[in-house]
Parts: C-alpha cells; sequence; structure tokens
C-alpha cells in the first residue's frame, strides 16, 4: 500500500470538491445530450460544461472544485445535482458535505462509544431471528444468538475490530460470502453517507485512515465517493454447518439513539433456506 492511499480529510470544503470532480468526470458528454466533438482530451464533462448545464459562472464552479472558501445555496446545488443526473442519495450527500463545508471548523472532540440500550440488549436475547446491532460506522454492537451463530469467530474480537468492513474486507471472506464484493462496496457507500453526517467524528477518521492504509480495495472505492442508503436488502452466507443461505435484512433505527440501528434478518417460508436456518437454531441448543 502506497503513503498517498485516500483517507479522511479534516477539510468538509475538500470532500465536497472530490465528490463534485468524481461525479463530473464519470459523466459522458452524450449523457446530457451534449456532442463529444473532436480531439476530447476528457472522457467525461468538461468544468465548463457542467457549469453552463447548472446555470452557474464557470469560475464559481471551477472554485468548488479546487475546495476553495465558496457556500453554494441550495438552489445552486440542486441545480448542480439535476446537472449532474444525482440519485436522491446522491443529492442528500451533496447538501451534507456543503453544509459541512459552511460549518465553522469543529474543536476536536473524544471518542465516546456508541452504546446499546439495556432493553435493546434484553431483545436481542429473546429473538429468535439473526439481529444484530450496528453502529453509524459498521460498527457491530451487539447479536441475538443466531446472529452470532452466522458471525462465527468475529463475536470474539475485541470490540474495536467488529466492523462489518473489517469483515469482509479480506480475500477468504469470498468463501463464506458469495457477493463479497457488492457487499463491500454497499458499505463503503454507507460509510461515506454517515461520514458526510458528522466530519471529523474520531471513530470515523480513525477507521477510514486504518482501513485505506491495510486494504487496497478499500482504497480504492473510497476514492470513488458512492454513496447508498439502503434500509433493507438480500446476503448470501455459506456456513460451515448448515450450507448456503439467502436471507433477507431489514435496518430499525433503536428509539432514542441517532445512530445505531437494528438490523434484522429473516428467511422466506417455507424454502430451504428458513429449513437450514432453523437447523443452525437448533445447533445453539436451549436458550441461554
Amino acid at each position: 500500500m502506497t503513503d498517498d492511499s485516500p483517507a479522511l480529510t479534516d477539510d468538509p470544503r475538500r470532500e465536497l470538491a472530490e465528490f463534485l470532480r468524481t461525479r463530473r468526470t464519470r459523466l459522458r458528454p452524450r449523457d446530457v445530450g451534449l456532442e463529444p466533438g473532436p480531439r476530447r482530451r476528457v472522457a467525461g464533462l468538461r468544468r465548463e460544461e457542467l457549469a453552463l448545464l447548472a446555470g452557474v459562472s464557470s469560475d464559481y464552479y471551477q472554485r468548488m472544485e479546487q475546495g476553495r472558501d465558496v457556500r453554494p445555496s441550495e438552489q445552486v446545488l440542486d441545480a448542480l445535482a439535476r446537472a449532474l443526473n444525482f440519485s436522491a442519495e446522491e443529492s442528500r450527500h451533496l447538501h451534507s458535505l456543503a453544509a459541512a463545508a459552511r460549518t465553522p471548523a469543529r474543536v476536536p472532540r473524544p471518542y465516546v462509544p456508541e452504546e446499546v440500550p439495556p432493553t435493546t440488549e434484553r431483545l436481542l436475547r429473546t429473538m429468535t431471528s439473526p439481529a444484530l446491532v450496528v453502529g453509524r460506522f459498521l460498527d457491530v454492537l451487539a447479536w441475538s444468538p443466531l446472529a452470532g451463530a452466522l458471525l462465527g469467530e468475529f463475536t470474539q474480537r475485541p470490540r474495536e475490530e467488529r466492523n462489518l468492513l473489517s469483515l469482509f474486507l479480506h480475500p477468504e471472506a469470498d468463501q463464506t460470502c458469495p457477493d463479497r464484493a457488492a457487499t463491500v462496496a454497499e458499505l463503503i457507500g454507507m460509510l461515506r453517507t454517515q461520514v458526510a453526517a458528522d466530519p471529523g467524528n474520531p471513530r470515523a477518521v480513525e477507521l477510514v485512515g486504518e482501513l485505506a492504509v491495510h486494504s487496497d480495495e478499500f482504497a480504492a472505492l473510497w476514492a470513488r465517493h458512492d454513496v447508498e442508503e439502503p434500509i433493507r436488502g438480500r446476503m448470501r452466507i455459506n456456513h460451515p454447518l448448515v450450507g448456503e443461505l439467502t436471507l433477507d435484512w431489514d435496518a430499525y433505527p433503536i428509539p432514542g439513539t441517532p445512530g445505531p440501528v437494528l438490523v434484522v434478518c429473516t428467511a422466506a417460508e417455507n424454502t430451504p433456506d428458513a429449513e437450514r436456518l432453523q437447523l443452525l437454531a437448533g445447533l445453539l441448543g436451549p436458550a441461554r
């Protein structure tokens, strides 16, 4: 891994600039009704083309991409989002980055670990489905007995190492998660979204820096500036005891704790997946 690996910058204006640049260079002229023209040296849109489409001066937009101290209005941000064909998630991310860039520099604060309410821990112990509490930056904070059986030795790691990205960011994970690459990309997009909502958070800075140093895959995907806000999805797991499982998952906010969510996995009824999940539950023995 080289020393110029992307990490979490302390300057929100730089984050905003890099996000706009990556999106501009991905958009082809024909995607927005422009003719590429001869002898074009760039694959994506030029800055002046995007500025024209958004109805802002090219000088103003150039200063945004340079990370200069500009404070775009909500109307300008909406115009840029339309010109760049942003999804709803990308538009929200753009506004979050711009809000952070307008906020005065924050005083560094100590890291306060996220906590799981005792009532939620009690709920997990009673749940018969795989369920886990995931923190804002993808730390696994607690889990139900059946989720523990799915996670395996991961539950024995020190607290600071129990992060969903660390679970999937190694070659061996391909054997237990057939869709590992797509899962990693989605998780990194989720992390990007949370970081934009709380730039400079000590846990985010620590996590992104560590992953960027130790994983080329993470570094490459982090540099793409993709964002995700999924609240449900599907995963495939190869478990050593019961074989392959296809599970649906849904995320539920925990009342009174902005950040951590309860992720619950289920299998469709009357399917081999449900039978295998029930078999795994039986291997756990009597409830403890």
